[in-house]
């Protein structure tokens, strides 16, 4: 084989496992869209659903015009200059252990208009690596979406989540899960994205969910909580199902391979396998499963949740844990994720889906067990990991860009009364208010004796 062909193969094969990784991604959207749409009641399930696509559009839109360069620009932003030191023709010389070199091109290459994101067939990889990216960030917006269903305003909503998946996950990935990131020069490490992107949109939801109140029929006249059932709970599971599908080619969208690499490796240069992600993402999920079945006593929403609480238990040290720690850890996630989804649900927030113990309080578990499990684990030049750089990382990704942007943008909309939808319409359904059709039409089917003048003759 000739040097140049040896060479674009290992072009391509970077490539094609981006593209393909991010293909699969894509399934995970397909499983949100039946979970949040069975577990909404029959008025609403249009609507939920209608919001899931349009999920999408709206942050696949966001993420292309601002989030791509933020993702690249904001990476030493604050600690190491001004907010416009990445866009100059120059870097600032107190970059200490991150390696600058790179980082304006990269930063060139992730502009809207940049030659690097279109049709270019002499950068094959900027542009898959976008529509990784992409799908990341719609993930993010995703996980808020279940949350906040049958009472929100479709508007208020795609506000909300082109802000958290075109801007605040970004600005945490930007920080916490880049190679030039400056959480690095802590010592920070979160491989699946514990707190990068579900501790961000889990406390970004809960922020939300304080303003947009519960929903009417929650909770009876002393407060106490009220089961809503969902309207298709074998949906939900299907969905569930299919988000784990999508999980593991998430999970290897974090897997760094570039052209010429002799080993895989984390976004943080550290090594590792695809091997380790099939293991250990297998465990944590079935041991996860087990676990929430314990912790909720059997039941079945819970029980099927556990399955990703175990996953982002363990996320931020996938790719370091022996698969014992990964069974420790994933199980201590998933058994108690039900008793705070429980425990808020006490505290008068009325979150559908579970949505902050799953992510937002596994997300932190995940990122803070890795200042526990793997402390003194080191990188090239970078500090080792320890417990106060996932202490403070965990703090800015969820409280700084999660729970307060999530609380002051919601409180904002629901001051100018564009946050929640009015009563009659709540009761009504938001399928007929938004759309004026019904998900289920009750008459369908007309009956065939009501269709025409005369009898029906039966054969």
């Amino acid at each position: 084989m000739e040097p140049e062909a040896q060479a674009f193969l290992g072009t391509f094969v970077a490539e094609s496992y981006y593209y393909w990784a991010s293909v699969f991604m894509l399934i995970i959207h397909v499983g949100f869209l039946a979970y949040e749409g069975g577990a909404s009641r029959a008025k609403n399930v249009l609507a939920t659903m209608v919001k899931n696509l349009l999920t999408l559009a709206v942050v696949g839109l966001s993420f292309y015009f601002f989030g791509y360069w933020v993702y690249a620009g904001f990476s030493i932003f604050p600690r190491f200059g001004g907010i416009l030191g990445p866009w100059s023709s120059a870097l600032p010389e107190n970059l200490g252990p991150l390696d600058g070199e790179g980082l304006l091109d990269f930063v060139a290459a992730t502009y809207p208009w940049s030659a690097s994101m279109g049709p270019n067939i002499g950068d094959n990889l900027t542009g898959v690596f976008f529509f990784a990216f992409a799908l990341f960030a719609m993930t993010t917006a995703s996980i808020m979406s279940g949350a906040v269903i049958e009472r929100i305003r479709l508007g208020a909503y795609l506000i909300l989540a082109s802000i958290l998946g075109g801007f605040l996950w970004v600005v945490a990935a930007s920080w916490g899960w880049n190679y030039w990131g400056w959480f690095n020069s802590m010592g920070y490490h979160d491989f699946g994205c514990s707190a990068v992107v579900h501790g961000v949109s889990g406390f970004f939801a809960l922020g939300v969910l304080i303003n947009l109140g519960p929903r009417i029929g929650k909770y009876d006249y002393q407060g106490n909580p009220r089961t809503i059932m969902p309207h298709n709970l074998p949906l939900t599971m299907v969905g569930l199902m299919l988000i784990f599908v999508g999980f593991y080619a998430f999970l290897a969208g974090c897997v760094i391979f570039l052209p010429g690499a002799t080993v895989e490796t984390s976004i943080y240069g550290s090594p590792m396998t695809l091997a380790s992600v099939g293991v250990n993402t297998t465990l944590a999920l079935c041991i996860g499963i087990v676990a929430a079945y314990l912790g909720s006593k059997g039941d079945p929403f819970f029980t099927i949740s556990g399955g990703l609480a175990g996953i982002i238990s363990v996320g931020a040290g996938l790719d370091l844990y022996a698969p014992p720690l990964v069974l420790l850890i994933a199980f201590i996630g998933a058994y108690t994720m039900p008793f705070v989804g429980k425990l808020v649900e006490k505290m008068g927030i009325d979150d559908a889906v579970g949505a902050f113990a799953v992510h937002g309080y596994c997300g932190v578990l995940g990122s803070m067990a890795v200042g526990v499990m793997a402390t003194g684990y080191s990188v090239g030049t970078f500090p080792p990991t320890n417990f106060m750089a996932q202490l403070i990382g965990t703090f800015l990704c969820t409280i700084v860009l999660g729970l307060i942007p999530g609380y002051g943008i919601s409180w904002v909309l629901n001051k100018l009364n564009l946050l929640r939808v009015p009563p009659e319409e709540e009761i009504e359904g938001l399928d007929l208010g938004d759309f004026g059709i019904e998900g289920y039409p009750e008459f369908s089917m007309i009956a065939e004796d009501d269709a025409i003048d005369e009898p029906v003759r039966v054969p």
